[in-house]
């Protein structure tokens, strides 16, 4: 009996063993097939201009007068001093609903401007008039879009949450 008993629970570990296998295969094939689906889409989607603007440059080229490859120290001239302070980037909060984070290389030179605005209104940018045209709202309202400026090195997104209170975020970053 005691070794029926120990054929039984071998085998159904071995049965579980499989089960587990199958389950963790499956997942494993799902992952794999949602990277290779969303990377085939962000390629068709990053190396498409603009629209209303063409493939070398963005029409947000900057923000508050700071563009990629000032210095940290000219920066910081445009902005005032930063909240936060560091060597590789700086924290700006400007007020209740804009912040800005403008992230710096090892030559103390911008490569991400990244703005928030906790608030919709008149002052914060919208995607037309950060990509030149219309970018179409999801259901909730939120907006997403990201192109990418090979010829001039870097890359925009517009991000907004959808909601009564969204937050806008714009970026610029080089590409590396």
């Amino acid at each position: 009996m005691t070794i029926l008993m120990a054929r039984n629970f071998s085998a159904m570990t071995i049965i579980r063993s499989l089960t587990h296998s199958r389950i963790f295969f499956l997942i494993v094939a799902t992952a794999i097939l949602s990277v290779a689906v969303g990377s085939a889409s962000a390629q068709k989607r990053s190396t498409a201009p603009a629209p209303g603007g063409d493939e070398d440059t963005a029409l947000f080229k900057d923000y508050r007068g700071v563009q990629l490859g000032m210095t940290s120290d000219e920066v910081r001239k445009k902005l005032g001093d930063p909240k936060d302070k560091a060597d590789d980037q700086d924290f700006f909060v400007f007020n209740e609903t804009e912040t800005a984070q403008i992230v710096y290389d090892k030559e103390h030179k911008v490569i991400t401007i990244s703005a928030d605005y906790m608030t919709s209104g008149a002052t914060v940018p919208t995607a037309k008039q950060v990509f030149g045209s219309d970018v179409e709202a999801k259901a909730d309202g939120g907006v997403y879009k990201m192109v990418r400026f090979p010829k001039a090195g870097y890359w925009l997104s517009y991000n907004r949450t959808g909601g009564t209170s969204p937050l806008t975020t714009v970026t610029l970053q080089k590409i590396q």
